[in-house]
């Protein structure tokens, strides 16, 4: 696929994506120390590390980020941005400490409140996701190492596509926070008439298997900030799935006074 036409910033991301996976594996390789923040979320050397990576490479961009790891700033300097990186440097932080594999780095580019660019790498499997929105393209790529080279990688790329409608409706479940109000709505699915299967996955990679058609739908009825969601919404956007608030009705919006996201339902 050499004929792919790649947006600067977007090679500059999946470089730093690649990078930080790297970092990340060989805490993961290692004997894992974990934190607890204020939050009490968990936090490891892994994150820290890919962090440093990532904003290094992100740095000569002269683009703002918005990153977990990060110390955030405020919404007064923050709300001048037209564009900005938002980054989670180890989404799935809970599947990394299990060591279920099922982690990913997060990072995306976000112009006036909407994702225009995502880069999704799960270091385990060593498996690639990257779109453009504006392009509508969206595209995965299996590699052989975390050095692999941006030819190599488009040249072995394949274009995700969604699922068709049919009547057997595959649910993805988060592996960590399934919500009573998620199991909620996958019943009331069923009292529609749907056969429903639930698809269980940790971290972005939920969102990954709606753009790549091996899923339907994800509800999200439990808490997640931007860095959770901005690059897998880019994917799903960049293949006609969209991302819709349930307190909006309307796609996901970034760089908010408050980085929370409303629940959110991710389908065709």
């Amino acid at each position: 696929m050499k004929e792919l036409s790649i947006d600067k910033n977007l090679t500059i991301a999946i470089e730093a994506s690649l990078k930080a996976g790297e970092a990340i594996m060989d805490v993961y390789n290692s004997v894992i120390e974990v934190e607890y923040k204020d939050d009490k979320s968990p936090l490891t050397q892994a994150d820290k590390e890919a962090n440093d990576v990532i904003n290094s490479c992100l740095k000569p961009t002269h683009i703002p980020i918005i990153s977990e790891e990060n110390k955030q700033i405020d919404y007064a300097i923050r709300k001048s941005w037209g564009t900005c990186w938002i980054v989670d440097p180890v989404d799935g932080t809970k599947e990394f400490i299990k060591r279920n594999g099922e982690f990913t780095v997060n990072i995306a580019l976000v112009e006036q409140g909407k994702p225009r660019l995502g880069v999704i790498y799960v270091p385990a499997t060593q498996t690639l996701y990257f779109a453009d929105v504006t392009k509508k393209r969206a595209y995965k790529a299996e590699l052989l190492s975390h050095k692999a080279s941006l030819e190599s990688i488009f040249n072995n790329t394949i274009e995700l596509q969604p699922k068709r409608a049919s009547n057997n409706i595959e649910v993805v479940g988060s592996r960590s926070h399934m919500s009573q109000a998620t199991l909620d709505f996958i019943e009331s699915l069923k009292s529609s008439g749907k056969k429903v299967s639930i698809v269980s996955k940790g971290s972005s990679l939920k969102f990954c298997l709606v753009a790549e058609g091996k899923a339907d739908i994800y509800p999200r009825f439990a808490p997640t900030m931007e860095w959770d969601t901005a690059a897998g919404q880019s994917i799903c956007e960049a293949v006609g799935v969209k991302v819709i608030s349930n307190e909006t009705n309307e796609t996901l919006q970034y760089n908010k006074e408050n980085l929370l996201n409303s629940y959110f339902i991710v389908s065709k």
